[in-house]
């Protein structure tokens, strides 16, 4: 069981907390952790880009020149792909990239990506984050007293001051319970967490 320091606000360890290994310890599964951030990268694009066939440009209704005896290369069209101004072959058309993955593969993906930063020791515990106002400059000097720079920080409770006092930090989001992904963890060098949000965790997904 992967025993972790809790820090307060101001970076100093308060103590420690033991997290559950079948969350934060179990066997790093790098595959489907890739998956998972395909797949998140994948339901992100937009999928509007648009060419034009041979069947939609305009023109190219009738056969340029006869089909034997000019010299040229037989034509059918002034639309066909080798012209100028001719349509575009296997043109790209609006799609969805999106591609399903199990729920049961999302949710080892997850632990994975938590169990590497817990592994690297880049997961940092807080015994809470509270903040009077909404306030950057005070939520940077959290991060500062940490010591981190590019940042997931996960609330147990969604805390607006928290929130709005982040948004403007480069590199630094925060997430809630329900809205943890495999990309995120991976995508941010540290992970921090309060008590509350570690303890939540373990009951989601233990």
């Amino acid at each position: 069981m992967a025993n972790v320091s809790v820090y307060n606000m101001d970076g100093k360890e308060v103590g420690k907390i033991d997290l559950n290994d079948e969350v934060f310890g179990i066997k790093v599964n790098e595959h489907l952790v890739h998956m998972a951030v395909v797949q998140h990268l994948a339901a992100m694009r937009q999928g509007t880009q648009k060419a034009k066939t041979r069947s939609e440009v305009s023109g190219g209704g009738r056969k340029p020149w006869r089909q034997k005896g000019t010299g040229h290369a037989r034509q059918g069209s002034t639309r066909s792909p080798q012209w100028t101004g001719g349509g575009v072959v296997f043109a790209p058309v609006p799609r969805d990239y999106s591609f399903k993955l199990n729920r049961k593969e999302k949710r080892i993906a997850l632990k994975s990506a938590l169990t590497s930063r817990v592994m690297a020791n880049k997961f940092i515990v807080l015994d809470e984050l509270k903040l009077d106002e909404i306030k950057t400059k005070k939520m940077q000097a959290v991060l500062d007293n940490l010591k981190v720079d590019k940042a997931m920080v996960i609330l147990g409770d969604e805390d607006k001051n928290v929130v709005l006092s982040t948004r403007n930090i480069p590199n630094v989001i925060t997430a809630s319970i329900g809205t943890i992904n495999t990309y995120d963890v991976m995508k941010y060098n540290t992970v921090i967490a309060t008590k509350d949000a570690v303890q939540k965790i373990e009951e989601v997904y233990a």
